[in-house]
């Protein structure tokens, strides 16, 4: 595995585990279904999701075991929020959601122009204490980093400072771009690919991320 400058980035997060590589490995294959591939991505987004949450707040609690009064620990205050990049970054929610139940969700609605590969804005709501909360924006994939990047912006218009970002399949490329704008942001991804091509697609990649976890194609 080629080890990138941004990897002696203390923001930059490559979480390897055998479950993440196996289950990424039937992510890739041309074979897999439409069911089984919006569940393999359930499942990555819950172990992304396990990494990114590891410095949550916690308070001491008493908690009335069968047996005596345990002192134990909870997440404190209102902690996440769920912002996926529509609208392939829906198939990762509901993983999210398994390990998070309460936490509340929004949309950011950009899309990426094909002749000039930029992204475009077209919707964003949040929640409405999203300040309150560390927002964990999530989207399978990180190509050129462009709609990555400005979801992040248009989130930090709204002045909520508490953000990390989630994604499944990255590039080099994108990552440079994303940690170049946002150098405050956590990024954790799943697997560093080699390259884009031509046409800004990752290489080896998964295909069209969307297209696959909604059967349009």
């Amino acid at each position: 595995m080629v080890k990138h400058e941004f990897y002696e980035n203390p923001r930059f997060h490559h979480v390897q585990h055998p479950l993440v590589e196996h289950k990424l490995a039937l992510l890739r294959d041309s074979k897999t279904t439409t069911k089984q591939f919006m569940e393999l991505a359930e499942e990555i987004a819950m172990l992304l999701t396990y990494e990114a949450t590891k410095d949550l707040p916690l308070e001491d609690v008493k908690v009335d075991s069968p047996l005596e009064i345990a002192d134990c620990k909870m997440v404190s205050g209102r902690a996440v929020g769920i912002v996926p990049i529509l609208r392939a970054g829906l198939g990762m929610v509901s993983g999210v959601q398994k390990l998070i139940p309460n936490a509340k969700v929004g949309h950011i609605g950009l899309y990426r122009d094909h002749d000039t590969h930029e992204p475009v804005e077209y919707y964003c709501k949040l929640p409405a204490d999203a300040e309150q909360r560390t927002l964990l924006v999530v989207d399978p994939m990180l190509a050129t980093g462009g709609s990555a990047a400005d979801a992040v912006t248009m989130i930090k218009k709204r002045g909520i400072t508490k953000i990390k970002m989630c994604c499944i399949v990255s590039a080099p490329e994108g990552i440079r771009k994303f940690m170049e704008i946002h150098p405050d942001v956590d990024l954790y991804v799943a697997a560093v690919d080699r390259c884009l091509n031509e046409n800004c697609y990752i290489l080896p990649g998964l295909g069209d991320a969307g297209d696959r976890l909604f059967g349009t194609k």
